[in-house]
């Protein structure tokens, strides 16, 4: 039933202005009732209502489920049967729900304080998410808590996995400088792997970077989310004080405007349990200090450089050095940048991009680039090749962007020169590049298919193998017939 002061609230808020919907979401009722006490603004009240056959039977219903208070419905009505009761199972479900319901609202749960810098408490809470051109990012908040000053820090991020759970806990750290004795934490996957009664199997990950801090974890029951309440109301104090009415650019606006509300209105307030501020309560708070060596807590993968000297991570390309290209590197990702290294060296770093099938390139990669192939074309064998044409020209490009190793393949691509004649490589070179073959097996297996061996015995080998490695350019036929005109011209 609707008591008087919700009417009351009804009328004052239609005054104001208040659509129906708003005055129903605001006072968690349906619109019919907002509607209907607005034309008939008189509390109604609910009939008497008629005496029930279990009545006489409560006492006994009560006793049953002191005994056992999962009782079934038909067990009792097998013992009410017994005393005489002569109604259906219906109207005993129907008061076991009621009871038990009732019984389950007014469990009571003890407030537990923690004492200074004992316990701190951390959960997750999902914010919707933000645009990055065409692409979104939904976007969550680690709200960490410590138990005694309620001193809370948040740290926003674009996914839930283990390295954004241990970089937000690191920042933590950072903040509160040192870390709690225990961390109380849900059942999140990131945490705790399996759970069987009490006996709990932590994350493996997760159980490596607390031992350096010296921090236990403790794992609230299922169901039980007042074993980290003071989390709960961090993470609906950030909705509902922080959150509202703000505009984001992207992750690093969201972090800076949560940093300076939580400095200077979060931990500034006087807090409604404690009557004190989280900051001036945290002055009794001693941490244990933070070890020396900080562990690193970046997301970390293997990455293959690919042929267009870019790695593939997280549905963009980061590009890498191009004498990199076919290596294994390992990448290393936060919020902020995605760092390359090959070994302990650090070849590359890039800004984090959080758009999708973006490729993003260092300028000097690109330049490493047209340095590499400027200097191979200066090699003594890919002059020879080129001095065949532009066919042969056309398809040294294409080999290079089939990431084809260059010297290798053209030094295949003379010996099939020298056996079967220019005349002939040139032509298969024609063929494969309307084929997209790439590669001399390819060009080799053309020849073959269109003409004979030119030479049948191999060019003589000299003792000298730096004689044998010598090769000429092709002469150009045009330059002795213009010579050849000349001389004609004179001679008339």
């Amino acid at each position: 039933m609707i008591d008087e002061r919700t009417i009351f609230e009804i009328h004052r808020l239609k005054r104001l202005g208040w659509s129906v919907r708003k005055i129903a979401r605001q006072l968690r009722i349906d619109r019919a009732s907002v509607k209907k006490y607005l034309k008939t603004p008189t509390a109604v009240r609910k009939r008497a209502t008629k005496g029930s056959k279990l009545n006489p039977y409560r006492d006994l219903i009560d006793q049953l489920l002191e005994q056992d208070p999962d009782v079934s419905a038909p067990v009792v009505l097998q013992r009410l049967t017994a005393s005489g009761f002569d109604g259906r199972i219906t109207i005993v479900r129907d008061y076991l729900r009621q009871v038990r319901g009732s019984r389950k609202k007014r469990k009571a749960y003890a407030r537990f304080e923690s004492p200074p810098g004992k316990q701190m408490q951390i959960d997750w809470g999902h914010f919707g998410s933000l645009p990055y051109g065409h692409t979104r990012r939904k976007l969550y908040a680690l709200v960490v808590i410590e138990a005694f000053s309620r001193m809370i820090f948040v740290c926003f991020t674009h996914s839930q996995n283990q390295a954004a759970l241990h970089q937000c806990l690191l920042a933590a750290f950072k903040f509160f400088g040192g870390s709690p004795e225990e961390l109380v934490v849900d059942n999140m996957a990131t945490a705790v792997v399996e759970r069987l009664g009490a006996v709990v199997r932590f994350n493996a990950a997760f159980l490596a970077l607390l031992r350096p801090f010296g921090v236990t974890p403790v794992a609230c029951n299922p169901g039980a989310p007042y074993e980290k309440g003071k989390v709960e109301a961090g993470v609906k104090y950030v909705r509902n004080n922080f959150w509202p009415l703000r505009r984001f650019a992207n992750l690093e606006d969201v972090n800076r405007q949560v940093a300076h509300w939580r400095d200077t209105v979060a931990n500034v307030r006087i807090h409604q349990s404690t009557g004190k501020t989280p900051i001036e309560r945290f002055e009794q708070v001693k941490l244990r200090p933070l070890p020396t060596l900080l562990p690193d807590c970046r997301q970390t993968v293997s990455a293959l450089v690919h042929k267009d000297f870019a790695v593939r991570f997280d549905a963009n390309t980061y590009s890498a050095p191009p004498w990199a290209i076919g290596k294994q590197v390992t990448l290393k990702a936060d919020g902020a940048t995605v760092s390359l290294y090959l070994g302990e060296k650090r070849i590359g770093t890039h800004p984090r991009c959080w758009q999708r099938k973006q490729r993003i390139e260092t300028p000097t990669h690109r330049e490493q680039v047209k340095k590499l192939r400027k200097k191979l074309w200066h090699n003594q064998q890919v002059a020879a090749f080129i001095s065949l044409g532009p066919v042969a020209v056309d398809y040294l490009e294409a080999l290079g962007d089939a990431g084809q190793p260059i010297k290798k393949q053209v030094k295949r691509l003379l010996v099939i020169k020298d056996r079967y004649g220019s005349q002939a490589l040139l032509r298969a070179l024609e063929h494969a590049t309307a084929a997209k073959a790439w590669g001399a097996d390819y060009v080799e297996n053309i020849v073959h298919q269109h003409a004979a061996p030119k030479n049948e015995l191999p060019p003589v080998k000299l003792k000298d193998e730096s004689l044998n490695r010598i090769r000429l350019q092709q002469p150009s036929l045009a330059e002795y017939d213009a010579h050849i005109l000349g001389r004609n011209k004179n001679d008339r």
